[in-house]
C-alpha cells in the first residue's frame, strides 16, 4: 500500500467558509487525501453562513453537511459528496492538538492550503507564533519548504496585514487573495467561489475543472451561456491503495 501523503486544509475563522468547502471538493475529487483543521473560531463561522454545527467527536457528519450546502441547507444544491469519500480520504485534528501528526516536519505531507486566511492567522504565521495547530501546520510547511498557499479574505488591508503578506510571500509562500475573475461567464456567487477555489488549486499543482480558462477568445465564456460541468462528485476510493492507514 502506497504510503498516505495528505494535502493539510486550514480553515481560520475569516468569513469564506463556501472557500473552503470548495477547495475541499476539488482535493476530494481529485481522490486527494486531506488532513482538515478548523480553528476556534472557523466553527462559529461555519454555524453563522451554513447552519452546519461542527463536531470533533462525529466530524463526518457535519462535513458532508458542510461540503453538500456550502451555502446553508436552504440554498440550492448542486451533486453530493459521498459519506463514504469523506471518511476515507479526510483525517480531522482539533485546533489544540499540538502533538497531531501534521504538526511535526518529519511526517510527510504535500503542502498546506489555509483558506480562508483571517488577518490573525496570517499574522500568526507570518510571526511563528504556532498558537494552535493550523499555523503550528503552516509553520512546519515553510520550515520544510513544502508549498503553502494562503488565503486572505477580509478587506481592506491595514499596513501591518500588508507587510505580514510580504513576509510570507519573502518565506516562499503563495499569498492567494479570494479575488474572482469574471472572464470566466460566472452566473452567481457559486461561479465566483469555484474561480477563486480553482486559482488556489493550480497554485497547489492539482487538476480541477471548477471554472473555464481564458483561451485569448473575447467573451467565449459570456457567449456559451452557462458555467463549466459540474465537477465530479467525489466517492470512496477504488481500492483498498486509497484507504488511510491506521493509526
Amino acid at each position: 500500500m502506497p504510503p498516505r501523503v495528505p494535502w493539510v486544509v486550514g480553515v481560520s475563522g475569516a468569513s469564506g467558509t463556501p472557500y473552503a468547502a470548495a477547495v475541499l471538493w476539488g482535493l476530494l475529487a481529485a481522490r486527494l487525501p486531506v488532513d482538515l483543521v478548523l480553528s476556534r473560531a472557523a466553527r462559529l463561522t461555519l454555524l453563522d453562513e451554513t447552519g452546519v454545527s461542527w463536531r470533533d467527536a462525529d466530524w463526518p457528519a457535519p462535513l458532508a453537511a458542510w461540503l453538500n450546502a456550502p451555502y446553508g441547507a436552504d440554498a440550492p444544491g448542486g451533486a453530493s459528496v459521498a459519506l463514504g469519500a469523506v471518511e476515507a480520504l479526510v483525517r480531522v485534528y482539533a485546533p489544540g492538538s499540538l502533538a497531531a501528526p501534521p504538526s511535526s516536519g518529519s511526517y510527510p505531507t504535500r503542502g498546506m492550503i489555509v483558506v480562508p486566511a483571517s488577518t490573525a492567522c496570517l499574522a500568526g504565521i507570518a510571526l511563528g507564533l504556532s498558537k494552535d495547530l493550523l499555523q503550528r501546520c503552516a509553520d512546519v510547511t515553510l520550515k520544510e519548504r513544502r508549498r503553502l498557499i494562503v488565503v486572505p479574505r477580509e478587506m481592506p488591508y491595514t499596513g501591518a496585514t500588508l507587510r505580514h503578506m510580504l513576509t510570507l510571500h519573502e518565506a516562499g509562500a503563495v499569498v492567494a487573495a479570494a479575488s474572482p475573475g469574471f472572464y470566466a461567464g460566472a452566473r452567481g456567487a457559486a461561479d465566483l467561489v469555484d474561480f477563486v477555489a480553482g486559482r488556489v488549486l493550480d497554485a497547489a499543482g492539482v487538476d480541477h475543472d471548477l471554472f473555464r480558462r481564458w483561451t485569448g477568445d473575447l467573451g467565449a465564456a459570456r457567449r456559451a451561456g452557462s458555467s463549466p460541468p459540474s465537477p465530479p462528485s467525489p466517492q470512496p476510493p477504488p481500492s483498498p491503495s486509497w484507504s488511510p492507514s491506521e493509526g
